[in-house]
C-alpha cells in the first residue's frame, strides 16, 4: 500500500496536482523548484517494490543493481538540485551509489541477522561454502570473513572508480559525494577488525568523522 501510494503521488505531482500529505507535499515543492526528472523517482519506487520478498541476492551483480536504481538514482536527483548534468559526474554517482548500497547491506548483516534474515550474496557465501546459518550464530570462521573480505572489497573498488572521475567532475557535485567520507571510514573499520562484521566497535560512533568530513568539504574534494 505505501509503495502504491508513492507511486500514484508521483503521478499526480507530475500532472499539477498538489499532493496533501506533508512529505509528499515538500516532494511537489522541490520537483517544481528544482524540475526533477520524474524517470528517477520512480525507478526507486519501482526497485522497492521488488525488493518486498525479503530474500538474499542472488549475486553481487544483483546487489549492484538494487543499489543502481536506489542510491544511485537517488544521487542522480541531488545532482540535479545541484544544478549539475555532466556523464562523468553521472558516472562518478553511479559507482558511489553502487559502493553506499554494498556498504549498507554489510553494515545491516547483524541486526538482520539477529532476526533470522540474512542478505549477503548467495554466490560468494557459495564460492566460500558459508550458510546463512553461519551468519544467524554469528560464526566468526575465517570462511565467513572471506565472504564479507570480498563484499568489502567490491564496494573499495566502486569508490575507487568514482575517484577515478574526480578531476572531470564539477566542484559543484562534490557536496553530493561527502558521504564518501562515511563509506570509506567503515571499510577502514573493517579491515581493522580483520573483516569481523559482528565486531562491536563497528557500531560505534566515528568521533573523527565529522572532522573528516570537514577536511573534505574545505578541499573540495570525495
Amino acid at each position: 500500500m505505501r509503495i502504491e501510494f508513492w507511486r500514484k503521488a508521483v503521478e499526480d505531482i507530475y500532472h499539477d496536482k498538489a499532493p496533501q500529505q506533508p512529505i509528499a507535499r515538500e516532494l511537489w515543492k522541490a520537483i517544481k523548484r528544482q524540475n526533477l526528472t520524474k524517470r528517477w523517482l520512480m525507478k526507486i519506487i519501482d526497485e522497492r517494490e521488488k525488493n518486498l520478498d525479503d530474500r538474499a541476492y542472488r549475486d553481487i551483480s544483483e546487489l549492484e543493481a538494487y543499489a543502481e536504481n536506489t542510491q544511485s538514482t537517488l544521487l542522480y536527483l541531488t545532482l540535479e538540485t545541484l544544478g549539475v548534468k555532466d556523464v562523468h559526474t553521472d558516472h562518478a554517482a553511479s559507482h558511489v551509489g553502487k559502493a553506499q548500497g554494498i556498504v549498507t547491506c554489510l553494515r545491516a548483516t547483524p541486526y538482520h541477522a539477529s532476526r533470522g534474515k540474512v542478505f549477503l550474496p548467495m554466490d560468494i557465501c557459495m564460492l566460500h561454502n558459508v550458510s546463512q546459518e553461519d551468519f544467524i550464530r554469528h560464526n566468526q570462521e575465517q570462511k565467513v570473513k572471506d565472504v564479507i573480505y570480498d563484499i568489502a572489497s567490491q564496494a573499495h573498488v566502486h569508490l575507487e572508480h568514482a575517484r577515478s572521475f574526480k578531476k572531470n567532475v564539477p566542484v559543484k557535485a562534490f557536496p553530493a559525494f561527502l558521504y564518501t567520507v562515511a563509506l570509506e571510514d567503515y571499510l577502514n573499520k573493517i579491515q581493522k577488525v580483520d573483516f569481523n562484521i559482528f565486531h562491536p566497535s563497528l557500531h560505534r560512533k566515528s568521533t573523527l568523522l565529522p572532522l573528516h568530513l570537514y577536511i573534505r568539504s574545505w578541499k573540495k574534494t570525495y
